[in-house]
Parts: structure tokens; C-alpha cells; sequence
């Protein structure tokens, strides 16, 4: 049986780039002739999907989203995940985080009931949180470590004992769980935290949101994102999604997919380059 990080190591080697399809369908943005409600909610995320799927690797949908709108938002949930190319890495964004007992019930809906192959989740009570998660063979995790939005820093940057909380959050989920299907989410708006995480854990895969719309550093994100363990993933939305908001907005979105993927082709490219030019060669 495949297991998804091969499903992953696959589509990346075949797409040539890390690409992952964010799916955030806000009702306020929505573009010409869908309405602002669950149906345009709805048709946006699935329009999407179908037209992007041949240029990305992973799909991440965020399931606030659809939750707002209730059971018929739940619904909709239902069908844009079973949309999803089965070629594709299904990463629902939830970001839970609860007690044990709790924390099982999550993921029954996330990892049994929607069948995602992987989910975001928060670290902040602890192993808890974390290990009904794994109890889903194969399925992946990915674990707040220094997240994109501008206030991170206020608590993901405090001082621990000499390290950040964003650091030993890394160290923590690095040394416990060594076997590639635990990754980091680590935004691409704050590059000099990237490099530092992955130069002092090489290990797991990173899911990087914020290129895009948040201005992230797509090179350093596409260097950066994968690990020893584990491919990582970089995560656009709005770039993709809202390039156009008029009739033409599906157009617009394969169009720019197709340059956020030749983007990321040439970053991982000059990376390979690069690494060639410094490394040993055996010399005289």
C-alpha cells in the first residue's frame, strides 16, 4: 500500500515544485456570478480544485470557511473533499488542539469521517493533542511551529528556558516524532525563522503558508520546505484564487498557478545549482 508521504515524494518529483493549492473561499471576495453565501463558498473551492489540480501537489483547505456556515457548510465540506484528485494531498486546516478524549473526536471527523490525508494541528497541550492523530495509519501532521499572521511573534517569539517558544515547539515534535509524518507549519513571512528552523532540524517537511497575498519569500520557502524525513509543501491562496475577480477568475487562477509553479521550478533549480557549486568535489 502507498503511503501518503510517498504519494507526496511522488507528485512533487512529478510537478516539479512544492505547490499547494490553498483553499480559503471568504464570502466578502468571491468573484463575479457566485454568490456570497455557502453555494458561492461552494462552487468557488471546486472550481478551483478542478482547474488548478494538474499544477499543484497538495490541496489545503481551510475548514473555517465552510464551518461558519453551519451543518449545510459542513456539507459543502463533505463534497469539496471528495472532489479533491485522488493524486493529490488533501490537507485540511483546522488547527485543533484539545485533551485526549477530545482530541480523538477530532480527528474521527477530520481523519475518519472527511478522510483527509492530512491536518494542521496546535502543540500547545502537548502530546495530548497530537496522539490520536497518529493512531490514523499513514495520515500526516502538520504542527504550529511560527506561524504566518503578524502577531506570531507575540507568543511564538518569547524566551523559554534560552530558546523561542516557536524552537522548542520544533525541537519538541522533531525528537519525538522522527519518522517523517509529523512536519512543522512554518510561515514564509518571516524567512530568517524558516532558515534557522530548517539548518537546526533538517528532518521533518514544512507546510510554509504566507507566499503570496502576505508577501512571503517564495525562494526561501521552496528551499527551505523540504526535509530529510519528508517533502514539505508551500502553501498560496489568495494569489491563486482572487487573480482575477471578474468573469474570468478561473482563467486567471491556472494562470497564475502556472507562474507560481514555474516560480518555484526555478527556485528549486538555483537551489540544486547552487548546492552542486558548494559542494566537495573531490579536488586534487
Amino acid at each position: 500500500m502507498t503511503t501518503q508521504l510517498e504519494r507526496l515524494r511522488a507528485r512533487v518529483e512529478l510537478v516539479g515544485a512544492p505547490l499547494c493549492l490553498g483553499v480559503d473561499p471568504h464570502p466578502d471576495r468571491l468573484p463575479a456570478g457566485l454568490t456570497p453565501d455557502v453555494r458561492g463558498v461552494e462552487a468557488m473551492a471546486r472550481g478551483l480544485i478542478e482547474a488548478v489540480a494538474a499544477n499543484v501537489v497538495a490541496v489545503k483547505i481551510n475548514v473555517a470557511f465552510f464551518e461558519a456556515f453551519g451543518s449545510v457548510g459542513w456539507a459543502a465540506l463533505e463534497r469539496v473533499r471528495v472532489d479533491v484528485p485522488r493524486d493529490l494531498i488533501c490537507i485540511l486546516d483546522a488547527k485543533r488542539g484539545d485533551i485526549g478524549s477530545t482530541a480523538e473526536r477530532y480527528a474521527e471527523g477530520l481523519f475518519g469521517h472527511l478522510d483527509a490525508d492530512a491536518v494542521t494541528l496546535s502543540p500547545y497541550l502537548g502530546e495530548d493533542a497530537i496522539e490520536p492523530f497518529l493512531a490514523y495509519p499513514d495520515r500526516l501532521i502538520y504542527v504550529l511551529a511560527r506561524t504566518s499572521n503578524p502577531s506570531a511573534a507575540r507568543v511564538q517569539g518569547l524566551g523559554v528556558d534560552g530558546d523561542l517558544v516557536h524552537v522548542r515547539v520544533a525541537r519538541w515534535v522533531t525528537e519525538r516524532w522522527p519518522d517523517g509524518r509529523v512536519g512543522l507549519v512554518v510561515g514564509a513571512t518571516a524567512p530568517a525563522e524558516l532558515s534557522q528552523l530548517r539548518e537546526a532540524f533538517p528532518g521533518p517537511g514544512f507546510l510554509v503558508p504566507g507566499v503570496g497575498a502576505q508577501g512571503g519569500d517564495v525562494d526561501a520557502s521552496v528551499r527551505t520546505c523540504h526535509g530529510a524525513w519528508a517533502p514539505g509543501v508551500v502553501s498560496v491562496s489568495r494569489a491563486i484564487a482572487e487573480a482575477s475577480s471578474g468573469d474570468d477568475w478561473l482563467d486567471a487562477a491556472v494562470t497564475s498557478s502556472i507562474a507560481v509553479r514555474t516560480r518555484m521550478t526555478d527556485a528549486v533549480v538555483h537551489s540544486m545549482s547552487s548546492a552542486a557549486h558548494v559542494a566537495p568535489n573531490g579536488g586534487s
